[in-house]
């Protein structure tokens, strides 16, 4: 059935023009509004900018452990039981061997995620060499995440080659308060302005499923439009045991699509990444975020793992997509076919977090 709704929000996404907020609510919360027909709309958005193209990010976790944050999410706050492996920042040969891997295994972008909660001075040195040296040795694309960044250490980093910056806004200024308290909204923000000051792309999302309403999910997309944000990762909550929010929510895939697709019609260019919890809450309509979605997670995410790389190039494959990369997509599904797949909510072993270490480098 015809909804001038689904042309009209077509229709203002590919002249990236402004969502009204009654359209974007009805995106969420309208079952009238086919979910066929939305994401066939965001698909004919997400090709105009991205073609069938992915783009495949594997994070790096350099340090694990020891934030002095609340984030009531994260199984690294101060505040969370969980039995994580911690570790202090990795030496810079690991990170180097851990960014050809992820090479190697089709990513084109690699993500470095250091805890805490912003970089002193010399952690500041530290990070720059490591950027540096693998923007030296490895064909990749780096992104950062490691906590709050003032103007000169924005300054610094960009000076070291990183490409990008990471800091999520995870939710509303509304709604913030009652998933953090140790640090504010515009704390977030101010270090995505320090970014963006120094020409560093910028990686900002958020986390659904923490009791936000639909007004809080539309004003994260408006903000991020405001932005000018370049790549948005969208993650659905991951309960993870010993944190402050360790229950699954009222999440359906139904409801995660028709968000993805919500984030494309107002974000028409940004690369829009389906990331952590997608194979918990999306299940067997995964393969459906590839339509408004054109960037995902390999590899597991910042806590936990994930599905098996054959199985995601293999779902990637078989919707019709291809990868950004020099690897053959056929090459990496053979390459990968023998691992196991896991839960989606199994914490990262010493294995999966310091493969380097643990493991021949293949």
């Amino acid at each position: 059935m015809n909804d001038n709704r689904i042309n009209e929000l077509e229709t203002l996404a590919l002249d990236n023009k402004t969502i009204p907020n009654h359209l974007a609510d009805a995106v969420i919360s309208d079952p009238t509004l086919s979910l066929l027909s939305l994401l066939n709309a965001a698909y004919n958005i997400r090709y105009k900018h991205w073609n069938n193209t992915v783009q495949v990010h594997i994070i790096n976790n350099a340090q694990n452990g020891g934030c002095p944050e609340d984030c009531n999410y994260c199984a690294q706050a101060k505040t969370s039981d969980s039995e994580i492996e911690k570790y202090r920042l990795k030496p810079d040969e690991e990170s180097i061997n851990e960014a050809k891997r992820a090479y190697e295994n089709g990513a084109h972008r690699y993500c470095m995620v250091s805890s805490g909660r912003e970089p002193s001075e010399k952690r500041i040195k530290e990070l720059c060499q490591t950027i540096q040296s693998i923007k030296k040795e490895v064909p990749v694309e780096v992104c950062l995440s490691a906590g709050f960044m003032s103007d000169s250490h924005a300054k610094q980093l960009k000076k070291a080659g990183l490409d990008r910056l990471n800091h999520n806004l995870n939710t509303s200024e509304n709604h913030y308060s009652k998933i953090c308290t140790t640090h504010t909204f515009q704390d977030r923000m101010n270090t995505l302005l320090a970014a963006k000051k120094n020409n560093l792309d910028i990686c900002s999302g958020m986390i659904v499923g923490m009791g936000e309403s639909n007004e809080d999910i539309i004003k994260v997309a408006s903000q991020l439009k405001e932005l000018k944000a370049p790549s948005i990762p969208i993650n659905f909550l991951v309960p993870i045991a010993g944190t402050l929010i360790d229950k699954m929510t009222n999440l359906t895939p139904e409801k995660c699509l028709r968000i993805l697709c919500l984030f494309r019609f107002i974000n028409p260019k940004a690369e829009l990444r389906v990331a952590a919890g997608r194979e918990l809450h999306l299940r067997s309509m995964e393969a459906m975020a590839f339509y408004p979605a054109n960037s995902i997670f390999l590899d597991g995410y910042l806590n936990t793992t994930g599905e098996n790389a054959a199985k995601v190039y293999q779902m990637i494959k078989d919707a019709g997509f291809n990868i950004k990369s020099t690897k053959d997509i056929d090459a990496l599904i053979e390459k990968h076919k023998e691992e196991v797949t896991k839960s989606p909510i199994t914490l990262k072993t010493k294995s999966e977090l310091r493969p380097s270490i643990c493991q021949t480098f293949n």
